[in-house]
């Protein structure tokens, strides 16, 4: 759940891409952004490779093993069984601790999340409406300024953007802005009514 999280293998982002798979899936990457940072952009990225490596193996333990090592590690596992006789399932490959563990620890958060109470835990109500939306944004904004249309704290705001390298967080070209929800129309009526010589980077800085 952290989306600046980086691996020692230089994966990055909540769904930990390597700068090779990220350019796989269109995931942009630059000196002012980087999209395995992005929340949406990273999530959808990251669905389209699980349905990749499902259609390649067919199996869903399989896929997720391939997700966390690699589907080409994976398949040399799959064709060494193979040529010894061996079955091929998940549990029979020989894979890496971190890998062999990956799945269960997957599930076991699941089964939480599905039944806390048979596991003695007591997990807060959240829900089941969207926290945030994305908003575009045409004009130069920095992190502040949109923390300050939208009644927000700066924290918050970079928090729901992380894949920006910078404060400047929005403008044209770049990806919607992330908010949340009960705040978009705030933060949009307070844009709108800003004069047009005003919404610019520096001037802005100065609002």
């Amino acid at each position: 759940f952290e989306p600046r999280a980086v691996s020692t293998a230089q994966a990055v982002g909540l769904w930990q891409f390597i700068p090779g798979t990220a350019q796989r899936y269109r995931l942009k990457l630059n000196e002012q952004y980087d999209a395995r940072r992005d929340i949406v952009a990273s999530t959808d990225a990251a669905l389209d490779y699980l349905e990749f490596l499902h259609g390649m193996f067919k199996d869903w333990q399989l896929a997720f093993a391939a997700y966390n090592w690699g589907e080409e590690a994976v398949l040399r596992a799959i064709q060494r069984n193979q040529m010894r006789g061996l079955p091929t399932s998940y549990e029979n490959l020989v894979m890496p601790e971190e890998t062999r563990y990956y799945l269960p620890k997957l599930m076991a958060i699941r089964n939480i999340v599905q039944s806390p109470e048979l596991h003695g835990i007591e997990l807060p109500d959240i829900d089941n409406v969207p926290y945030f939306m994305g908003v575009a944004v045409a004009v130069e904004l920095d992190a502040q300024t949109v923390a300050r249309l939208a009644g927000l704290s700066v924290a918050e705001v970079l928090a729901l953007n992380p894949s920006h390298k910078s404060q400047m967080i929005s403008g044209k070209g770049r990806p919607a802005l992330l908010l949340p929800t009960d705040r978009v129309e705030e933060f949009s009526a307070r844009l709108s009514a800003l004069p047009v010589n005003v919404r610019k980077r520096d001037e802005a800085k100065a609002l």
